[in-house]
């Protein structure tokens, strides 16, 4: 290692420390509004969005539980919360029988729609709010893309 590999070591656990440390601030405001709100969950926010912009409206539940960044039995468990809600449900591919998918209703398009706008609200709000903390705002600032 050279001497210029250390402090660049360090700059990045500084930095990625600002970065997990803003994401936690902006995860907690996300969730409890969209929890307050509308009665979701971010994960569930997120499987919405994720479903709502698949092609058909549908994934096959490994591939949302990827794109969401489950596992699949915490996936399966958040497909089951959706599906008791009336905003998705499941359903088994006609090719090949073990395949489930997880499919949007059109009352989970709709209460994604109602969702977003609060969502984008909310995350500008934490950013701008975490841009004034000295631990965070360079991450804000990097995410971005205005000069420190």
């Amino acid at each position: 290692m050279t001497i210029h590999q250390q402090p660049r070591a360090a700059s990045d656990q500084t930095m990625w420390e600002a970065v997990l440390g803003l994401h936690t601030f902006v995860e907690r405001q996300l969730a409890h509004t969209l929890q307050r709100r509308f009665g979701v969950g971010l994960s569930e926010y997120r499987a919405l969005e994720t479903l709502t912009r698949a092609e058909n409206g549908e994934y096959r539940m490994q591939e949302l539980a990827d794109r969401v960044g489950l596992s699949q039995s915490s996936v399966t468990r958040l497909v089951g919360r959706l599906e008791s809600a009336g905003y998705a449900y499941k359903d088994h591919c006609a090719d090949d029988k073990r395949g489930v998918y997880a499919v949007i209703t059109d009352e989970g398009r709709k209460h994604y729609q109602d969702a977003r706008a609060t969502y984008a609200e909310i995350l500008s709000s934490a950013l701008n709010t975490a841009s004034t903390d000295d631990q965070l705002a360079r991450a804000v600032q990097a995410l971005r893309g205005t000069a420190a």
